[in-house]
């Protein structure tokens, strides 16, 4: 995953005089893109369509996450207004990830698109067969 690093420098903003349009290479929602539509990135917002979850509990939920990747990405998304931090002051601490309005409708859309490659992926299979099998023919 390419996640920006949240705190090093601001998003470039479109410029008013032009719309974003996420084939120009310098639009800024090509990078927001790249948030939402990231391995984890997915993965998160799917998880968080469900219910708001703590941090270990969302690790356990989106397998095979690091620690790192997943603090990453919610620091990612949370910036770009995806994800909600609720840090309740107790003792111990507690932290709770949900979506905002906007992750919500995020994550309605990437998550449609998740499950539509679980319903294809017997078709992906079989044309990676047929490539392989015409790459080796040819060879």
């Amino acid at each position: 995953m390419s996640v920006s690093d949240p705190g090093l420098s601001p998003s470039p903003s479109p410029s008013p005089s032009r719309k974003p349009d996420v084939n120009r290479q310098m639009c800024p929602s090509r990078l927001v893109l790249e948030h939402v539509t990231s391995r984890w990135g997915v993965l998160v917002l799917a998880a968080l369509l469900e219910r708001s979850y703590r941090f270990s509990e969302l690790r356990r939920e989106v397998g095979g996450v690091s620690e790192k990747m997943l603090a990453q990405t919610l620091q990612t998304l949370e910036r770009d207004g995806f994800v909600h931090r609720d840090a309740k002051p107790v003792i111990p601490p507690r932290v709770d990830y949900s979506l905002t309005g906007l992750g919500r409708e995020a994550a309605e859309q990437v998550w449609a698109l998740a499950r539509w490659t679980e319903r294809r992926l017997d078709a992906v299979h079989a044309a990676r067969q047929t490539y392989d099998a015409r790459k080796a023919h040819d060879a």
